[in-house]
């Protein structure tokens, strides 16, 4: 499983403000920060078949995103999960040619990292916010 990933950690500010610039010129807005000024962010990569409900790759990339975030909660860590600037980057082949992706790998979600100045608090979340169905 493991060699179906390739996590790319970008701490170089140029290179974020370069996928940045992509980003604002891809929607056409030169106001979007997606990165929020982040310091870190982090690349996840996989090898996709290309059909979607046997794409398991693709959920376990998300699934590490997710475990990456909810380990940097506990450590009062700020962090987001970034998609729409993935599906930008992934129009541009260059791009991910100088981010070093391995051929075959195709960027799938990131998460960026960085200092948090808030709190987290405990959110009040209910029960039917998920249409759930019961088997009994």
């Amino acid at each position: 499983m493991y060699d179906t990933l390739c996590l790319t950690v970008i701490t170089n500010k140029d290179v974020l403000d370069k996928w940045e610039g992509l980003v604002q010129t891809a929607s056409n807005n030169p106001d979007a920060h997606p990165f929020y000024g982040a310091p870190t962010l982090i690349l996840v990569s996989s090898v996709l078949s290309g059909q979607a409900m046997s794409n398991v790759n693709f959920s376990n990339a998300a699934i590490l995103v997710e475990n990456m975030a909810l380990a940097a909660t506990e450590m009062g860590i700020g962090s987001c999960h970034i998609w729409g600037a993935v599906r930008t980057l992934n129009e541009n082949p260059d791009f991910i040619k100088e981010l070093g992706i391995p051929q075959g790998m195709t960027p799938c979600c990131a998460i960026i990292l960085g200092e948090f100045d808030g709190e987290f608090e405990l959110r009040d979340v209910k029960d039917n916010r998920i249409l759930t169905n019961y088997i009994e």
